[in-house]
């Protein structure tokens, strides 16, 4: 049983700083990106290798930070803008905690009546970081490109490869 934190960049573009908002959200992570994907429904085959080489558990609980909720739609083949709902369906007790600054839409919106009512006990939006969240098993990013301007992608992806080094000093930690 697993945790994962799922970090789509063009989220950030929503803040007057993004490079703080990042640091708030790898802090609140408390570990290292684990790998980074290009469009959003990659990250589901990179989960399910980690799976299978016993890296995380089943996961439980995916904190989704992400400009969109990414279930639009029930119908395949799985894609970026569908992916959360197959994962859903997939591992039928995980949780998805959409983490956006102003939700855009909802996904009943999107799906059946009968595909909404499969998810929704375990699906909720929120606006703010949790402290009280537990430290994840797993961090993935996606950059998706044609959603962000590319000079912020780059900035962000810049800052994700300073590492936790350069975040304790930014912190004025000292380890």
């Amino acid at each position: 049983m697993s945790f994962i934190v799922d970090i789509d960049l063009d989220y950030f573009r929503l803040f007057k700083d993004p490079l703080r908002r990042l640091d708030q959200v790898l802090k609140c992570a408390g570990r290292p990106v684990d790998f980074i994907v290009d469009h959003h429904h990659q990250v589901v085959e990179r989960w399910e290798a980690a799976i299978s080489e016993g890296i995380i558990g089943t996961p439980t609980f995916i904190l989704h930070i992400d400009e969109h909720h990414d279930m639009l739609g029930e119908q395949p083949p799985m894609n970026l803008g569908n992916f959360m709902y197959f994962v859903m369906q997939k591992w039928s007790h995980c949780h998805v905690c959409w983490l956006t600054k102003e939700p855009i839409d909802h996904p009943a919106m999107w799906l059946s009546e009968e595909a909404w009512e499969s998810v929704r006990a375990r699906w909720r939006s929120v606006s703010r970081l949790d402290s009280r969240w537990s430290q994840p098993d797993l961090v993935s990013v996606c950059t998706s490109p044609g959603f962000i301007e590319e000079s912020l992608s780059r900035r962000l992806l810049q800052r994700i490869a300073e590492g936790p080094a350069e975040q304790r000093k930014r912190d004025g930690i000292r380890r």
